[in-house]
């Protein structure tokens, strides 16, 4: 019999450790958690969902126009950022709510409160202390903003979800996805969007045909794009605006500065000055192949490990930790073939290697291309294009990596992400019948490589 309070105590409640906490309560261990923010942690309250309802949002101005090919009347829509707000903070909060659920009916002990570890047993919540056999650390990321002069004036992506108003003018810093997604969200919306990122091209690490095109799209779409960009101070004007300063001496005004320019393993003030847990210079906190610290009964996962930073990556992790400390069933995370989706307008999917990444990693490669404007933009009179690609090692035929940009490319990549983790060739895919007339149905009817001029 366990001389512990309980035998896992969950610190942090977003995906991974909810889904931690529940599966094991599930098979008989004894289990509490605590949060101090939240229930759901960045995903359901200041991530993916908010910023997928606001996506949606900021799409129907777009399908408005595009509704005028297609012979409904011409109308000019009111838009109210209020009751987008309000309706948004409605559904947050009955997620808040189920996630609750999820925990209490599973049995799990919860604290609201912030959990400080006290020693390896033991941990400190509000004015209490229990006792645990094992620790699990799930607190995730937060936002980063450089400091520099005016510096205090800019928000984050946690910020911009509570806005009371939309601002006329919005510069969005940085050319991550969050970027990118706010700034299309912004546009949408009826802002002056721009985005400034202090390289030549956005989307670093993604493959380079996708970064291009959708740059090319972006602008389509009214947000003004600035490369090569870096912002040297702001300053607030009188009537509440800002004069942004750029190192190349241009200004611009602006109604609002939202930095998207990174995010940090979330390990402040949770007591780790108090255990020998190792953590990278980022913080982000190291870990084996079984989740577990460098402190043999504190184990982490999700952002605050800082591999990969996705909501259903925390969830699988939180499951191979569970199977592998408690259910007999050893289970190794596999990273390999993620698939993932960015959200701006329009849409990235993306699944397995860049074009780049794999020259790099087999002798020979073909790479399959498509380009077209999609069905739907013949009468609606956009000249949006989609795109997609195919990237095969030639000497076995297996198709390493696809991507997508246009209309639910997310949807369209997470059954191609099956059939990629599948060892799927290319032949599969020729031999595949499509579904007609769809946008996805070329990802089976490609047939001819691209040519690649020699010593490229």
């Amino acid at each position: 019999m366990s001389t512990y309070d309980f035998d896992l105590f969950v610190i942090g409640v977003g995906s991974g450790g909810v889904r931690a906490a529940r599966m094991s309560a599930a098979n008989g261990i004894k289990v509490a958690t605590a949060e101090d923010r939240y229930l759901g942690g960045t995903c359901v309250n200041v991530g993916c969902v908010p910023k997928k309802l606001m996506v949606y949002a900021s799409h129907f101005r777009e399908e408005y126009h595009h509704a005028q090919g297609f012979g409904w009347d011409a109308a000019a829509p009111d838009f109210h950022w209020a009751k987008l707000i309000e309706n948004k903070n409605t559904e947050i909060k009955r997620l808040n709510g189920v996630y609750k659920g999820l925990l209490d009916n599973a049995g799990v002990t919860h604290f609201d409160g912030r959990a400080r570890i006290v020693d390896a047993h033991h941990v400190s919540i509000n004015d209490q202390v229990v006792s645990t056999e094992s620790i699990l650390i799930a607190t995730g990321g937060w936002p980063v903003v450089p400091e520099f002069p005016g510096s205090e004036h800019v928000i984050t992506s946690n910020e911009a979800f509570f806005l009371d108003d939309l601002p006329k003018r919005t510069l969005v810093v940085g050319g991550g996805y969050i970027a990118v997604e706010f700034a299309g969200i912004f546009a949408g919306m009826g802002a002056d969007s721009h985005l400034s990122y202090r390289g030549p091209l956005f989307l670093r690490n993604f493959d380079q045909d996708v970064r291009q095109i959708v740059a090319e799209e972006l602008a389509k779409k009214d947000v003004n794009l600035h490369f090569n960009s870096v912002v040297e101070r702001i300053e607030k004007n009188a009537d509440g605006s800002f004069s942004v300063h750029f190192k190349s001496g241009e200004t611009m005004q602006t109604d609002l500065v939202m930095y998207a320019t990174g995010r940090k393993p979330a390990v402040d003030d949770i007591g780790l000055e108090n255990v020998q847990v190792a953590c990278r210079d980022n913080g982000a906190i190291i870990v084996d192949d079984e989740f577990r610290t460098s402190e043999s009964n504190i184990f982490a996962l999700g952002d605050v490990i800082d591999r990969v930073q996705l909501t259903p990556v925390a969830i699988k992790e939180a499951m191979a930790f569970v199977q592998t400390q408690y259910l007999d069933q050893p289970t190794k995370m596999d990273y390999e073939a993620i698939a993932t989706a960015v959200f701006c307008q329009p849409n990235i999917g993306t699944v397995g290697l860049t074009e780049e990444q794999a020259r790099d990693q087999y002798n020979e490669i073909d790479v399959y291309i498509s380009t077209f404007r999609a069905m739907k933009h013949t009468l609606s009179g956009s000249g949006e294009k989609s795109m997609m690609k195919i990237i095969v090692d030639r000497k076995t035929d297996v198709v390493v990596g696809v991507h997508m940009i246009g209309a639910e490319a997310g949807e369209i990549i997470q059954g191609i992400g099956i059939a990629i983790k599948a060892g799927a060739t290319k032949a599969v895919f020729d031999a595949t019948v499509g579904i007609h007339p769809t946008t996805a149905e070329e990802f089976v009817t490609m047939r001819d490589p691209r040519v690649v001029a020699a010593g490229e």
